[in-house]
C-alpha cells in the first residue's frame, strides 16, 4: 500500500488544497491530511477545528484520513508508514523554499520522498492567509473555499471583531 501525508497548517482549508488532495488521492492508497502545529505561526483555527472544516469537505475521498501533529514531517510520516510527502506547488516563489524543505527532509529521511503537485490553474494564487485577510475586510471568499468552510470563518471573525 502506498502512503502519503499532505501537512500543513489548513488554516483555513481552501479550495486549492482539495484540489491537491483530489489528485494525491486518486495517485495514493491512503492520504493523510497532517494539520502541523507550527510554533511561528498563530492559528486563527484551533486543530479541532481544522479536522473539523476540513472533515466536512472531505466525504467524496474514502481514502483519506485526518489526523494532527507537531514536530517534523518525516517522523509524522514514519510514524504512519508514508513514504510519501505531498507538497503543493502555486507559482515559482513556492518552489524556493518547497525545495530547501524537500533535501532537508530526504537528508533526514532518505527513504520519504517528496511529490510536488500543482493546483489546478483556477488556485495557483490562492492561499489560506489571502482567504482570511479577504473575509476580514469583509469580501466574498465564496470562490476560494467550501460553503461550510466559508460560513465558520464568516462567524470566527465576527466573535473576534
Amino acid at each position: 500500500m502506498k502512503i502519503a501525508i499532505y501537512p500543513g497548517s489548513f488554516d483555513p482549508v481552501t479550495n486549492g488544497h482539495l484540489d491537491i488532495l483530489e489528485r494525491a488521492s486518486s495517485i495514493f492508497d491512503k492520504v493523510y491530511i497532517a494539520i502541523a502545529t507550527n510554533l511561528a505561526k498563530a492559528p486563527l483555527f484551533s486543530a479541532e477545528e481544522r479536522r473539523d472544516l476540513i472533515q466536512s469537505c472531505i466525504g467524496r475521498f474514502p481514502n483519506v484520513q485526518i489526523d494532527c501533529f507537531d514536530g517534523l514531517a518525516v517522523e509524522y510520516a514514519r510514524k504512519v508508514g508514508a513514504s510519501v510527502i505531498i507538497r503543493g506547488l502555486r507559482a515559482i516563489s513556492d518552489f524556493d523554499y518547497e525545495f530547501q524543505m524537500a533535501l532537508m527532509n530526504r537528508h533526514l529521511d532518505e527513504n520519504i520522498d517528496t511529490v510536488f503537485l500543482m493546483p489546478h490553474e483556477d488556485y495557483t494564487y490562492l492561499s489560506s492567509s489571502m482567504v482570511r485577510e479577504i473575509a476580514r475586510f469583509g469580501g466574498d471568499i465564496s470562490a476560494f473555499v467550501p460553503p461550510e468552510v466559508k460560513a465558520a470563518l464568516c462567524n470566527k471573525i465576527r466573535r473576534l471583531s
